[in-house]
């Protein structure tokens, strides 16, 4: 089964590469929206850095994921049906778009440092709560992206399912990465916060196998 997923992974890097106006796109994006805070605002304070943060990890997870079942045409579609099986397409999907999302969230820690300062007690366990969100936004959109692409291709029916599926997972992240601020919790708060949050992405991924086949058969 893995050969087929790496399979898969390198098509989607193939298109990247060559489609690289989409990519830099979304980089463009990220710069500018951050570039524009720093205008606007200088250097906030910790919980608003905190809430803008995670604004722009949500409107760029939309913005990087949509397109990958949205550009694919029906045509394309038809010879995956005819050659491989959708566990191994859409464990694929969830991979690619997870390491899509982590390099944006990186991308993004950078440009915070660079243009907003750094007002983050323990920095590097923020970095860690980042990845943790960037992965979380990541699945289920990706998921909401395979069921929009059924939908006549509409990405805006992947923001309007996606949005008050990933509100309670917004609140747990922005929650857990207060910490990272100094901000005191109760002992064994930030393990029970990162197993919700971490229940939430299998819960996914599982939804995402099982679901995924009867969408195929379309």
């Amino acid at each position: 089964m893995f050969q087929p997923i790496i399979t898969l992974l390198k098509k989607d890097l193939l298109l990247e590469l060559r489609q690289q106006h989409t990519f830099f796109g979304i980089l463009l994006y990220v710069a500018s929206t951050i570039f524009v805070l720093y205008l606007a605002m200088g250097q906030p304070e910790e919980s608003t850095y905190n809430g803008i943060f995670w604004m722009i990890q949500l409107f760029v997870c939309v913005n990087a994921v949509a397109k990958s079942f949205l550009q694919e045409s029906k045509g394309r579609m038809l010879y995956f049906f005819s050659v491989t099986n959708p566990v191994t397409f859409i464990i694929a999907k969830l991979i690619y778009n997870t390491i899509v999302m982590l390099l944006m969230v990186l991308l993004s820690l950078l440009l915070f440092r660079i243009l907003l300062g750094n007002p983050i007690s323990h920095y590097w366990k923020f970095v860690g709560i980042a990845c943790l969100g960037g992965i979380s936004l990541s699945l289920v959109f990706t998921l909401m992206a395979a069921i929009a692409a059924k939908a006549q291709q509409n990405a805006a029916i992947m923001a309007i399912l996606g949005f008050p599926l990933i509100i309670p997972q917004l609140l747990l992240l922005i929650r857990l990465s207060k910490s990272a601020f100094g901000e005191v919790f109760r002992q064994g708060a930030l393990l029970q916060i990162t197993l919700l949050i971490a229940g939430l992405d299998v819960l996914v991924i599982v939804l995402s196998i099982v679901l995924y086949p009867f969408l195929w058969k379309d």
